[in-house]
């Protein structure tokens, strides 16, 4: 997606921080500030004006924009992610484009999936993580625990495997679709 031209390596850069930016302070505090959501949107959608022009760039930048906003949205609703991630799949969309930003999110999934795995075994020892992915746990009473205070300080900042995600597709797209 960012081509190799003095444009795209600038952009690319730009990008690539913004989303380093917000994985970091996810991790350090668990929350991604909306005023870098709301700048990497609006600078998102200025690149794909002066990439695919003024009518197709803005389309383009808002269409990724909601793509990626619609993919990650169940998961905020289910209680598994902050509405700071799903908001920065957005505004990686606006960069992205829907297809793109699709490809973005299926890669997070995957890095998010072996990440949680590993935080969970981390965090809650191997034989308590084996038994919680195993049969000794309930779907429902997954879904009907509320989550404490300090389970917030150990649970997995998932801006990390977006920002690993969006930026696949943006440096290296077609890697998973072609």
């Amino acid at each position: 997606m960012f081509v190799m031209t003095p444009l795209g390596i600038v952009a690319g850069s730009i990008f690539t921080l913004l989303l380093v930016f917000a994985a970091i302070g996810d991790v350090r505090t668990r929350r991604i500030p909306n005023r870098l959501v709301v700048g990497m949107t609006v600078i998102g959608i200025l690149y794909s004006v002066i990439v695919a022009g003024p009518l197709w760039g803005t389309l383009k930048g808002i269409e990724g924009f909601f793509a990626g906003m619609a993919f990650w949205l169940a998961f905020y609703v289910l209680g598994w992610l902050g509405a700071g991630d799903v908001k920065l799949v957005a505004a990686a969309g606006a960069w992205l484009g829907p297809r793109e930003v699709i490809e973005g999110s299926l890669i997070a999934a995957l890095l998010g999936a072996i990440l949680a795995v590993l935080w969970m075994l981390r965090s809650q020892g191997i034989r308590r993580g084996v038994e919680t992915l195993g049969v000794a746990v309930t779907l429902p009473s997954v879904l009907t625990e509320t989550p404490k205070s300090a389970d917030r300080i150990r649970s997995l900042p998932y801006s990390v495997p977006i920002a690993l995600g969006a930026l696949c597709a943006a440096w290296a797209p077609g890697l998973l679709i072609r």
